[in-house]
């Protein structure tokens, strides 16, 4: 199986696994399979009050992303490095997230679950660029340009099976 499909069938696992657990706890939730750009979930609860939901599903312990999604950054062509213009100004901040771990088929573990706000996941992913970027004087090693950002399960574990942001959103709608 290629890397491709393989990374399009684990996000498609880990929509179907978060629409099974909200309905286990009493919610409405339909996947759009990839196909609406900014969620991929709608969740629904008994007075048809909605929620677009992001699920991001990692095989791993980190998720991928850009920095340019969460700082403002430019790049100095001619210094061959990058400039930290602050956080950017992001769409929906309050887009419920729910990053899947999967556990490894042939392992006793349990998939996890992370459900945080968009807002929550800029600080993190702001935190984990800025640092790393910061140890190497804003100057990518290998490629100057590059924008990768990773965050991890560490980062996330605050927010491990916070299932009652679902409820709370949901009340402000």
């Amino acid at each position: 199986m290629s890397k491709g499909l393989s990374n399009k069938l684990a996000g498609q696992v880990g929509e179907f696994l978060v629409c099974a657990e909200l309905g286990r706890r009493g919610l409405i939730a339909t996947s759009f399979t990839g196909n609406v750009p900014e969620f991929d979930l709608i969740v629904a609860d008994e007075s048809l009050k909605t929620l677009p939901v992001q699920v991001k599903t990692s095989r791993g312990h980190s998720w991928p992303t850009t920095a340019n999604r969460w700082i403002d950054v430019t790049i100095d062509e001619k210094r061959q490095k990058q400039i930290d213009h602050g956080d950017s100004d992001i769409a929906h901040p309050d887009l419920i997230y729910v990053c899947v771990l999967l556990a490894a088929p042939e392992s006793d573990n349990s998939d996890r679950y992370f459900i945080l706000l968009k807002r929550d996941l800029q600080v993190i992913c702001a935190r984990n660029y800025r640092a790393w970027m910061s140890k190497h004087n804003w100057k990518r090693p290998k490629n100057f340009r590059s924008l990768d950002n990773r965050y991890y399960v560490t980062d996330l574990e605050f927010f491990e099976d916070n299932w009652t942001l679902f409820e709370q959103q949901l009340d402000r709608s």
